[in-house]
């Protein structure tokens, strides 16, 4: 994939603002702006530094289109490896396109999605798994995703992938060349050496596979379901969580017919909580059809919140034993989910109910959800579910599903060499094993690419970027 034309799009959202950012690249992109642009002194961007800015005047039919500030980047020393361009204008919607439609009338062409990071790419200025975790850090919206992208982006998991790579390439080369030595039969590769840098490889990948069940979590957030029969509380929880009212309360049975979803950000994680439809026998169709829904949410939840309310126990419109089957049909369906019990309204019965609650129904939490009372000891236990320690290390942390696959992938070619030395195989067929592991690698950091690969992922990024 040659790219050798000059690319422009808008970097900064799209939309009124006090200033907007246009990005240009390719090999002319300082000489195009160089015609467009008068310095206030008169410069000549040509002749200026890179990493420079300079205040002037875009010029349009001989008149001045907008006061801006240019900054030169150099190729090499610039995010795409060629000349890049950046002109900040004020953000009138209307300056912005008159600056590009008049950079694309002389030589530009729109940039695709992803297509500055991809030169970046092509250019060696980012291997594949840096590129990618540009997109992840723009995406990126709490503590966690963020620390995991910037990791990725200083080439944390490459580095690691590289050093592994590099290890088992060069025994691979060894082996090779015995291969060419067969007659003398020769062992260039110590067998030992290679036995255990096989069995460091393996410990390592599946370290780098564990921790995407955590990686994949931050980066897509935990969608938990709030569940329980109709009118203990559950809308009055999810606005508690997210200490706003989203959604409706009512003392009417049955007031929320379809699941509703924000999210909270915990402990630097986002959970999604999705306020369900209210499970009880009902003739309403439309509630029906709520409450299907609500065991859909449930299927696709990692964490299940049973609510129940502790008043109706007391005033005997419930009992103790129809809360615990409920309980234990949840936990028999869906038994690798985790599942958290609260007590609502708690803040109505006296510490004689209380009491009585804890010894039925061991585990449970006890909250006013309509007071806000244990909804901080309720996020302590959701943040505790997430095993946070390699993030705290700053420990490698596996987010993107591409890598995953392709890990796997290595795993089980590396574990077939290891299976290989122990039956004894001839070096020739370990050698088929070890080009295989070494080409999944290669995928990671983009050694290996195919254009539809690419395609693929720089399809996902926004437009200039």
């Amino acid at each position: 994939m040659i790219h050798t034309d000059n690319i422009i799009a808008l970097a900064t959202p799209a939309g009124a603002g006090a200033i907007a950012v246009i990005r240009i690249s390719g090999p002319d992109a300082i000489t195009m702006c160089d015609k467009m642009f008068r310095s206030v002194s008169n410069k000549k961007l040509l002749d200026q530094a890179t990493h420079t800015i300079h205040l002037g005047h875009i010029i349009k039919d001989g008149k001045e289109l907008d006061e801006v500030l240019v900054s030169v980047f150099k190729n090499p020393n610039s995010y795409t490896g060629e000349n890049v361009v950046e002109v900040s204008c004020h953000g009138s919607p209307y300056i912005q396109q008159e600056i590009i439609q008049l950079f694309l009338r002389n030589g530009c062409r729109a940039a695709n999605p992803g297509e500055f990071t991809l030169r970046a790419f092509l250019n060696g200025k980012l291997d594949l798994s840096q590129a990618e975790a540009v997109a992840d850090l723009i995406a990126s919206d709490n503590a966690a995703s963020h620390q995991v992208a910037m990791q990725q982006m200083r080439g944390g998991f490459s580095n690691e992938i590289k050093a592994l790579r590099d290890e088992l390439l060069n025994f691979a080369s060894l082996i090779e060349l015995e291969l060419d030595f067969a007659e003398e039969d020769v062992e260039f590769a110590n067998r030992d050496q290679f036995r255990d840098l096989i069995e460091r490889i393996i410990k390592v990948l599946k370290h780098l596979i564990d921790s995407f069940a955590v990686g994949n979590v931050i980066k897509n957030g935990i969608p938990v379901a709030i569940v329980g029969e109709p009118n203990v509380g559950k809308s009055t929880l999810l606005n508690a969580l997210l200490n706003e009212e989203r959604a409706i309360v009512s003392d009417i049975a049955g007031t929320t017919r379809d699941a509703i979803e924000d999210e909270v950000n915990i402990g630097g994680v986002g959970f999604r909580f999705i306020d369900t439809a209210g499970i009880r026998d009902t003739t309403d169709v439309v509630e029906s059809i709520g409450i299907q829904k609500t065991f859909e949410k449930i299927a696709q939840a990692q964490v299940v919140v049973y609510l129940f309310d502790t008043e109706s126990i007391f005033a005997h419109k419930s009992s103790f034993e129809n809360i615990i089957q409920e309980i234990e049909k949840i936990k028999n369906k869906y038994p690798q989910k985790p599942l958290i019990v609260l007590a609502n309204k708690v803040d109505a019965i006296n510490e004689t109910e209380r009491k009585q609650l804890l010894d039925h129904i061991p585990d449970i939490k006890l909250i006013s959800a309509k007071n806000k009372k244990g909804i901080e000891d309720l996020k302590l236990t959701l943040s505790n579910l997430i095993n946070t320690g390699a993030l705290r290390n700053d420990e490698t942390i596996v987010t993107n599903s591409r890598h995953y696959d392709a890990l796997l992938k290595a795993l089980e070619e590396v574990q077939k060499v290891q299976h290989g030395m122990d039956s004894n195989l001839s070096g020739d067929l370990l050698a088929i094993d070890i080009r295989q592991a070494l080409y999944h690698f290669g995928e990671i950091t983009g050694e290996i690419t195919s254009d539809d690969l690419l395609g693929n992922i720089f399809a996902n990024f926004c437009i200039g970027k």
